[in-house]
């Protein structure tokens, strides 16, 4: 099982990978974070974007707030990495979507 660090922009109005932030990745979703509506919509994009189910990534850490650990099964962690580090740095790229 996969982790990724995500710090999540709820409520952004498009749903995007910012970019590389941290350790982990930069995520805007446009659902607003009510009744685990920015949650799921970022379990979605983070799936789509690894290629993975949706059911697949769950919220390990950080359920009510913008900075989550997320867990990935069927991908291994040396794959999220190789994807991270083709990811654009989230501070360079913030006024354009990926």
């Amino acid at each position: 099982m996969a982790r990724l660090l995500v710090h999540l922009r709820p409520s952004a109005g498009a749903e995007c990978v910012v970019g590389r932030y941290g350790d982990g990745i930069k995520a805007a979703v446009a659902a607003a974070p009510e009744k685990g509506r920015a949650n799921a919509a970022l379990a979605r994009l983070v799936a789509g974007a690894l290629g993975v189910p949706a059911h697949a990534v769950r919220i390990a850490a950080g359920l009510g707030s913008r900075r989550k650990t997320l867990a990935i099964e069927g991908i291994s962690q040396e794959a999220v990495d190789d994807w991270l580090g083709r990811l654009p740095d989230a501070k360079r790229n913030e006024g354009t979507r990926t």
